[in-house]
């Protein structure tokens, strides 16, 4: 049967995994061992115990400090100056009036202790202690702060508080961590008390409505905390898959942070993903050459297996895109992509045009991201689109470091205005290089209304799709980058 120990650290697993930290089961398992063995005592050991195990890299350590911080972490329940005077207020003298001057007539005041400022109930009229009867209520009248932490932490484990969505759902889970807690039970019995008149009876209602009341205050600021951790990052992510799928030509500035991040977050995936080693093993193919050299000390036993081998090499990636205003955001995103795999992507040359063609690489290379941008923009986003300008611009200047090696990725929606295709020039570009990839912003039913010259283009390239959003940004890159690795 699962301890509650496993119970919250599967919980806490959960948590890292909405805020992005990639932990397995066998991780998991390994963090359960690694409690048993620390033990729960020293907080500060535990959180660098269990960040050794489940963070494995410097940005998944700050994630994960402060998911930890967060979910372990409770508000003690104390009182402020303010609730010791409400409640010196609402004291009743032993015939059951109310005494304007905070103090009761004829009879003194039990110190208090934890939530009801008293150490259980009162005293009755035997001189007997009266005592709450609700298992709510002794728990808020006693001086256990851990039970009541450990007590709340259980009902929302009981309504699943974890999987609220909205902000507008936490007076929901706040009633029904009450419900759960007993709060039905202590409000029968704060009537019961009431109904009698007795004095005693009146404090004792009055202490547990005043504690039912601090517990609900902090009830909903754990809901609010539960929101944070869960939901918040859940909605993030939610956000992120809209802005993915989104046209990038519909994204406002407001966004572009945002998307930014969303292309950094991305790039990094595919890096962790093609990162590998720059030699494809084949396994199948026996070196029977090797294979016999190396087991010469054996006696001619075959003990270790040598097996062939193809070197692959990075591609040298060159990309041409079109700034002019009609694709300037598509181009943008690209050359963000492009450069954020710089880890993987080694020789990337990009170059801009609208109509006379520009290398921007060491623009790139020299200035922040956005002043690079603006600068592109500038110098190269003015005039109209000629394509027949940037493909002779490319031929003069570019095509003799073109070879079976290169991969060439066009971005641009190839209206030229009318002018002249050069069409030829992007064939001697099929012919030189590995692969030519032409991506397109404009539905495929657009390729040849207009002024548009796919239907020209298109022929003379290895792949041509359309490719409008980070979603298709990211197939392209990933599918560059599975022929690099």
């Amino acid at each position: 049967m699962t301890s509650m120990s496993d119970r919250t650290l599967v919980d806490f697993v959960k948590v890292l995994r909405t805020a992005e930290l990639k932990v397995s089961p066998a991780e998991t398992l390994d963090a359960m061992q690694a409690m048993d063995v620390v033990g729960y005592e020293d907080r500060e050991f535990l959180k660098n115990t269990l960040s050794i195990v489940l963070a494995k890299n410097p940005e998944e350590k700050e994630a994960f400090d402060t998911c930890f911080e967060n979910y372990f972490s409770f508000d003690k329940f104390q009182e402020t100056e303010t609730e010791n005077i409400t409640e010196n207020t609402n004291e009743f003298d032993e015939d059951g009036e109310f005494d304007p001057d905070g103090s009761p007539q004829g009879g003194g005041k039990s110190s208090g202790k934890g939530m009801g400022q008293g150490g259980g109930g009162r005293e009755d009229d035997d001189g007997d202690e009266l005592e709450s009867t609700s298992s709510l209520g002794k728990l808020l009248l006693s001086d256990d702060n851990t039970e009541l932490m450990i007590a709340m932490a259980e009902a929302g484990r009981k309504v699943q508080v974890n999987q609220i969505v909205v902000f507008t759902q936490k007076g929901l889970y706040t009633r029904k961590i009450m419900d759960a807690m007993g709060l039905a039970e202590l409000q029968q019995e704060i009537a019961d008390l009431q109904s009698t008149g007795e004095a005693q009876r009146l404090n004792l209602a009055g202490k547990l409505t005043r504690a039912s009341d601090r517990l609900r205050d902090k009830v909903r600021d754990y809901v609010e905390k539960q929101f944070f951790l869960h939901a918040d990052e859940s909605g993030k992510q939610l956000r992120e898959e809209l802005l993915k799928k989104v046209k990038l030509s519909n994204l406002e500035k407001r966004n572009f942070k945002d998307v930014q991040e969303i292309v950094y977050k991305m790039a990094k995936k595919l890096i962790a993903i093609h990162s590998r080693r720059r030699k494809q093993f084949r396994r199948g193919h026996l070196d029977i050459r090797k294979t016999l050299r190396h087991n010469m000390q054996y006696d001619g036993m075959f003990f270790d297996l040598k097996w062939k081998s193809s070197k692959v090499d990075r591609p040298k990636v060159m990309c041409i895109c079109d700034v002019s205003g009609s694709v300037s955001n598509y181009s943008r995103f690209l050359l963000m992509f492009l450069y954020s795999l710089a880890e993987v992507l080694p020789k990337v040359r990009s170059f801009a045009f609208s109509s006379d063609l520009g290398e921007i690489t060491r623009l790139f290379e020299q200035s922040t991201l956005e002043d690079a941008m603006a600068k592109t923009m500038r110098d190269y986003g003015n005039g109209s689109t000629d394509y027949g300008q940037m493909f002779q611009d490319f031929k003069n200047h570019c095509m003799d470091d073109v070879n079976n090696k290169t991969t060439i990725i066009i971005l641009g929606d190839a209206r030229n205005n009318f002018g002249e295709a050069r069409d030829e020039i992007l064939r001697e570009m099929y012919d030189k290089a590995k692969r030519v990839i032409w991506l397109n912003p404009e539905p495929k039913m657009s390729w040849t209304v207009g002024d548009a010259e796919m239907k020209k283009y298109a022929p003379c390239c290895h792949q041509a799709e359309v490719c409008n959003s980070l979603v298709h940004l990211e197939r392209v890159v990933s599918n560059l980058l599975r022929a690099a690795t």
